[in-house]
């Protein structure tokens, strides 16, 4: 077994292997950014580093630092989680190349699979059908209008090198053709390191269903069971299921079976998912289902698995990683009860999903019986405009669905999050909603056939002012203070003089004191023509000079928050009268963009 793992990673999935990492004895690294030099991964580890920098390009994707902090902690197996640099073969091979397990599938099936359009061929070598699609990167807006029009709008622009949702563009006709093409691309560079793109025909009511598999270095390759993702926003997953809803035995057999020869023809090992695109035909309990692609690394929904195979998955990470055998074979598989999981990111679900980064003044997380908690932060925690926006994932178990669709509303009625937006409501609404009781749901149900009008905005963001907790400034109590000697982070436990909590600035956000939240504005700014921020983030390009006519819903920016670009548009037709950002610069909420009259 591995004696020492460096996660290369930060919020929830850090902290999530972290855990199965102690339980087997074997201490941890973390590495942090500027902004994360206090995050709750980097208060949970054995050891942790500094990387450096604030962007993810500056700190979690800088090889040569994550490199240096191996060789100065000693760790002798590298777990990527999930984004970052999970799917990336080059650093995989890097690690490797340094005597360092790589904790994943060997660089070559991560070039296969990593690759979409490698990967729809690797499928077919498998006897698996895809969606409809294409098998060569995009070079053009006409490879874009081509496509369309030979198979029917919409279609899907879609990174090659990630998933996730990211980079995702779905395109209704040849008109918006460009502005997609131009956002998919910024966007796969942005989280993947890699602008490359490919076109799908777009199935407008499928279901999401993908099937975890197992492989391993002794020739065994399993299928778990499926997951059903179907429940998202901005093609990227909300809420996630085990087993799916309606699904047959011996649909879920066939594609189970279909999932590990897609495995197979790359030469896979360790966990994976094989991601599907269900499609129900009437009259007929099985449906039609078609390869979609492949993760090869764990994935944000494993935990659902885990409570209905009663697996940890982490754990079998390491054994496979380490030369073991997997610890079950595919008849020793059993799948009892339901589990359901809800992300709770940070993003007001009333004003179309916009990101809302910022401090959490009050966390109270549910407890009781099948209840689970996969968290990233912790009461007093920021969450940055720079990074992913997942604060927690929520999992509950049951004996049935409908009772784990139950202890769910339970579970999101118990949990308070405070000082910022939370996707709770848009939670409480599909898991009361009859179509999703009833399993009648798909990839655009919530976007297109929900009414989302009745969402009220969650968690506004609260006051900022210190608390006084009255304490008596001269009595001397125990503190476990940070410090930071060469890169490498340290407790060390202090007595000091007790003051005031406004005495010194707040632990967990760098040194400095968060400034009051301003006004939100939605995505059309007011209707009164001053155009404000929503949120926090970078300009990402200005479609509107001065002068310039413009017509109520019209989109004048594009403004790009925790990795997703966001268009600001204008609530009221016509003239620009100023606009006062440019592509590149950094705003805050509230800051006024663009001036209409």
């Amino acid at each position: 077994m591995l004696q020492k793992i460096l996660i290369a990673n930060r919020g929830e999935i850090a902290v999530r292997v972290m855990r199965t990492c102690r339980e087997l004895g074997i201490p941890t690294v973390a590495v942090y950014s500027e902004l994360d030099r206090d995050a709750l991964h980097v208060r949970y580890a054995d050891e942790a580093y500094a990387l450096g920098g604030q962007t993810a390009a500056e700190s979690y994707l800088n090889t040569d630092a994550i490199l240096g902090v191996i060789e100065r902690s000693g760790a002798d197996g590298v777990h990527p989680g999930y984004g970052f640099y999970a799917e990336n073969a080059e650093f995989a091979r890097v690690i490797g190349d340094r005597g360092v397990t790589w904790i994943g599938p060997p660089p070559e099936a991560i070039d296969v699979m990593g690759d979409k359009i490698s990967a729809r061929r690797a499928a077919d070598r498998g006897g698996v059908a895809s969606v409809p699609g294409t098998l060569d990167a995009i070079e053009s807006v006409d490879d874009v209008i081509a496509f369309g029009e030979k198979v029917g709008w919409p279609i899907a622009i879609k990174a090659a090198y990630g998933g996730g949702g990211r980079g995702m563009k779905v395109v209704e006709d040849a008109e918006h053709a460009q502005a997609a093409l131009d956002s998919a691309a910024r966007e796969a560079q942005a989280y993947f390191g890699r602008p490359e793109t490919y076109l799908e025909k777009y199935l407008p009511r499928p279901r999401h269903i993908e099937m975890q598999i197992f492989a391993d270095t002794h020739g065994n390759a399993v299928w778990l069971g499926e997951r059903d993702c179907s429940v998202q926003r901005r093609h990227q997953k909300l809420v996630e299921e085990s087993p799916a809803a309606g699904l047959s035995e011996k649909t879920r057999t066939a594609m189970g079976e279909a999932a590990v020869k897609v495995a197979k023809a790359c030469g896979y090992v360790n966990a994976g998912t094989v991601e599907m695109l269900y499609q129900p035909v009437a009259g007929s309990e099985d449906g039609e289902f078609y390869f979609l692609e492949m993760n090869t690394r764990l994935q944000v929904e494993h935990c659902v698995t885990e409570l209905v195979t009663s697996l940890d998955l982490v754990a079998e990470q390491l054994r496979v990683a380490s030369g073991e055998p997997l610890s079950f074979t595919q008849d020793s598989v059993t799948r009892r009860g339901h589990a359901i999981e809800v992300r709770i990111n940070a993003e007001n679900s009333a004003k179309g999903f916009l990101p809302s980064p910022g401090t959490i003044r009050k966390l109270r997380i549910p407890s009781g019986p099948g209840v689970r908690w996969d968290g990233g932060y912790e009461e007093g925690d920021t969450i940055s405009q720079y990074y992913d926006n997942l604060l927690a994932k929520l999992i509950v178990w049951a004996p049935d669905r409908d009772g784990a669709r139950h202890r769910m509303l339970r579970a999101l009625q118990e949990l308070v999050v405070e000082g910022i937006h939370t996707t709770v409501p848009a939670h409480e609404l599909v898991l009361a909603h009859p179509d999703f009781a009833a399993g009648n749901h798909s990839t655009s149900w919530l976007e297109n056939e929900v009414d989302l009008s009745a969402l009220t905005s969650s968690s506004a963001p609260a006051s900022t002012a210190p608390a006084t907790d009255g304490a008596d400034p001269e009595a001397l109590v125990e503190r476990t203070i940070p410090v930071e000697v060469d890169g490498k982070r340290f407790n060390v436990r202090l007595w000091l003089p007790d003051a005031p909590a406004a005495a010194a600035p707040p632990a967990r956000s760098g040194g400095k004191r968060a400034p009051k939240p301003k006004a939100a504005a939605s995505t059309g700014g007011g209707g009164n023509g001053t155009i404000s921020a929503p949120m926090q983030g970078t300009i990402v390009k200005v479609l509107v000079s001065a002068g310039d006519s413009v017509e109520a819903g019209q989109a004048v920016l594009v403004l790009e928050a925790m990795k997703m670009e966001n268009q600001i548009s204008s609530e009221r037709g016509g003239t620009v009268a100023e606009v006062r950002v440019s592509a590149g610069e950094s705003v805050g909420t509230g800051d006024v963009l663009v001036i209409i009259e």
